[in-house]
């Protein structure tokens, strides 16, 4: 009997110990993570707009006469200076009618003194002398018409310029309003780019005067900075009823001639956020391209939620409204957990989160 009391004490002492130390392992294994939620700042952060790089002045150089194409006096990408001769259409037909002109207005002069010196002497009336004058204004007109044909067989550059490409050659027959080429002035530089009502309002709201310029930058296809700031020079008057943006002008100038009509680029420029909500980087993992935190729920359950970010800042993300302020999101740990796993955590004040700042999720 003796044996038996003690085999049996001897078990549930050897129970006892296993699970107090099951008990203790466990405790051990358990792990704190760090929690806090989002925060609500006036901030502001550099943000990049798709844009759309244009010459300031570019126009399409059309011949305003029929005939063949005589000469051209400059070749592609060529740069050319105002008033500078570029191409010729074969003159001889406009030299006739304007030598033609020419006789119709000396004979009308000639006319025109002999009506008038019969008209002093009263031989003929002044009517007559009224339609000899007529005659004369008519044949000036012609002849001053046929010199503006004339002339439009030089076509001329109306400003400093690259030349585009030539797509008539030597000895073709050019038809009237038929395109010769195109001529950009790329002094400086015109970046179209769109911004939506929520920015367009705080860019707005944070202008210090009414002629006051905002700098911004251009970033370049290959992804380099071009080194001439530009400003912020006018916004178009209404928005685009599908997209809900607003096209902003900025102007760069382009003393290098770097920059060509046609490219495309970012226009980074600082924009004003009033009441961004804002978590720390190291809160969000990835997926896919697609961004998500861990929310902590009352029963201290984790699960993952996508989140979309609208700007960048150091070590922060600024996000849409798929979080509130009092939401709970895991801080450190977010590797390490699954949906629904139930934790222990420790709650850190989002300021103070936010002024320690330095490392990436863990």
């Amino acid at each position: 009997m003796k044996r038996i009391v003690m085999l049996m004490g001897l078990c549930a002492l050897l129970y006892n110990t296993g699970c107090k130390s099951e008990k203790e392992e466990v405790k051990e294994g358990e792990t704190n993570y760090l929690v806090t939620t989002p925060l609500k700042i006036d901030t502001s952060v550099a943000k990049e707009y798709i844009a759309q790089i244009r010459s300031v002045r570019n126009i399409e150089l059309r011949a305003m006469e029929k005939g063949y194409l005589q000469n051209i006096y400059v070749d592609e990408g060529q740069h050319v200076k105002a008033g500078q001769t570029l191409f010729k259409i074969m003159p001889k037909v406009y030299e006739a009618e304007m030598e033609k002109a020419e006789a119709e207005a000396n004979a009308a002069e000639i006319e025109l003194q002999n009506t008038k010196s019969l008209a002093d002497k009263n031989i003929v009336s002044k009517n007559e002398l009224a339609m000899a004058e007529a005659k004369l204004k008519k044949a000036n007109a012609e002849l001053a018409l046929s010199k503006v044909h004339l002339a439009f067989t030089d076509i001329k550059a109306p400003f400093d310029g690259i030349i585009d490409r030539l797509p008539l050659k030597l000895g073709s027959l050019v038809d009237e309003g038929e395109l010769l080429t195109s001529l950009s002035d790329n002094s400086q530089m015109f970046a179209y780019f769109n911004v939506s009502e929520p920015e367009y309002l705080n860019y707005q709201a944070a202008l210090t005067g009414s002629n006051a310029k905002t700098p911004v930058n251009l970033i370049m296809s290959n992804s380099q900075l071009f080194k001439h700031p530009g400003v912020v020079q006018t916004i178009e008057g209404e928005f685009n009823n599908e997209t809900g943006n607003i096209a902003f002008r900025a102007i760069f100038p382009n003393p290098e001639r770097l920059l060509r009509h046609g490219e495309t680029g970012k226009v980074q420029m600082v924009v004003s956020l009033k009441d961004a909500l804002v978590i720390p980087q190291k809160a969000t993992y990835e997926i896919q391209d697609k961004k998500y935190v861990f929310l902590v729920d009352k029963n201290n359950v984790v699960k993952s939620k996508e989140i979309h970010v609208i700007a960048e800042m150091p070590d922060l993300f600024v996000l849409g409204d798929e979080l509130k302020e009092g939401d709970k999101i895991l801080l450190e740990g977010v590797q390490k957990v699954r949906d629904e796993d139930k934790i222990t955590y420790k709650f850190q004040d989002p300021k103070q989160v936010i002024s320690h700042l330095r490392l990436k999720a863990e």
